[in-house]
């Protein structure tokens, strides 16, 4: 089996002098600190804390319900089936892709090793590959019913449940976080959809999801920048549900809500951008550094927009993520942050689309790399909220279809566009 790339460092690394993480060593702590720590309460801010979880531990998980649900599963193969667009175009953008295949194949590693930057790794694009892959099939077979697809998806899952114990190096973290969004999100699609999984292999990669990626993540990652905590959150609330883990979902979502409001800067914050939850960041310079040099603050700025706008848009998507995942089970994360998202949308849409970047906003230099990390966003936004994105909505529609980002956004106008 080849090596792979850990694709040039695109996570993100540790932060700028200024912040010091409290670090969760082993799996036992962070398992304890999901099963003690309380959620955050309901205003858009990390200290509002609150007694009560987020939902209540003896009410069941809604599935199939990782980040889509059954009836929006249902809606997506009749949009298809009567060739309506945007759907059917993005069917058949999936349908053409490498992870479509019938004789796709995984490429299972024991250890997954990404180091940062341009180093060599082992295993890295392979995983992330591999669990794109079986969403993509777990897609297909819910389009078109065709049990082949099913199949390959658990062949995939299975392949890798078999085999791999352990990811390491200084991205292990967020290539755990990558993989896993996409293997909680195939496996939900196919085990509430699908007859054919033997109990054993489900039984063996549920094993795999909880000791070999759930103790990586679970705890976050204050240290970094903050695409990587919402990405461990992401995978965090998929897994959960899949799992039928209640203290996970509590985790995740109490990362959610001390971490979006230290990402996406709103003016009622105040002068200065809120602090990461368990950071020692307090001063107005330690800030501007964490924000990558920025002094002025925007409502929709965004902690990485003046590194680029590729990482910004990794915590736009999974913001989305997790409260569209917690949406299908009754918890309304949306409400929180919906002005707070809806602000950095418009922000990163404008300038995407080319708008003049002023002197004070990084400088004047902007790196324009959004990704397709829209759809979800829009869909609760304007679509369910009836709130206006024009910037946003301007942009998705020149986009569609929406791909892939091969690292953890997938296929999401298909899933998506106009799926209320």
């Amino acid at each position: 089996m080849g090596g792979g790339r850990t694709r040039g460092g695109t996570g993100g690394g540790r932060t700028r002098k200024g912040i010091r993480g409290r670090r969760i060593r082993g799996a036992a702590l962070a398992l304890l600190l999901a099963l003690t720590a309380p959620a955050c309460g309901g205003s858009d801010g990390p200290g509002d804390a609150a007694t009560a979880p987020a939902r209540r531990a003896d009410l069941p998980f809604s599935h199939p319900g990782v980040l889509v649900s059954k009836a929006q599963l249902d809606r997506v193969r009749a949009h298809v089936a009567a060739r309506e667009q945007p759907w059917r175009t993005a069917y058949e953008q999936l349908r053409a892709s490498k992870y479509a295949a019938a004789d796709y194949r995984p490429k299972p590693y024991a250890v997954v090793a990404c180091p940062p930057g341009n180093e060599p790794g082992q295993g890295c694009v392979e995983e992330r590959e591999d669990a794109l892959a079986a969403y993509t099939q777990a897609l297909l077979y819910n389009v078109t019913g065709d049990r082949a697809h099913a199949e390959k998806a658990i062949a995939i899952m299975d392949a890798w449940a078999r085999v791999v114990t352990r990811h390491t190096e200084a991205n292990a973290g967020l290539q755990t976080a990558w993989a896993a969004t996409s293997w909680a999100r195939a496996a939900e699609a196919v085990r509430y959809t699908y007859d054919g999984w033997a109990d054993g292999d489900l039984l063996r990669f549920e094993r795999m999801l909880r000791n070999a990626y759930l103790p990586q993540v679970v705890a976050g990652s204050v240290e970094s920048n903050g695409n990587w905590d919402l990405v461990m959150a992401d995978a965090v609330i998929g897994m959960a549900v899949f799992l039928d883990d209640h203290a996970a979902f509590e985790e995740a979502v109490r990362h959610f809500r001390g971490r979006v409001p230290a990402y996406f800067y709103l003016k009622s914050d105040g002068p200065l951008p809120v602090a990461p939850r368990g950071s020692d960041l307090d001063t107005a310079a330690e800030l501007s550094r964490y924000w990558f040099g920025q002094k002025k603050f925007a409502d929709g700025l965004a902690q990485e927009t003046c590194r680029n706008f590729k990482h910004a848009g990794y915590s736009l998507a999974a913001t989305a993520h997790i409260a569209e995942t917690a949406w299908h089970q009754g918890v309304d994360l949306y409400a929180e942050v919906k002005d707070r998202l809806r602000a950095a949308f418009e922000f990163h849409s404008g300038y995407q689309l080319g708008a003049t970047a002023p002197g004070w906003l990084c400088g004047g230099r902007l790196q324009r790399d959004l990704g397709p990390d829209t759809e979800v966003g829009l869909n609760h936004l304007r679509g369910r909220l009836g709130m206006d994105l024009p910037n946003t909505r301007k942009l998705t529609l020149e986009r569609r279809p929406e791909g892939t980002d091969d690292l953890f956004v997938a296929w999401e106008t298909l899933t998506h566009a106009e799926n209320t």
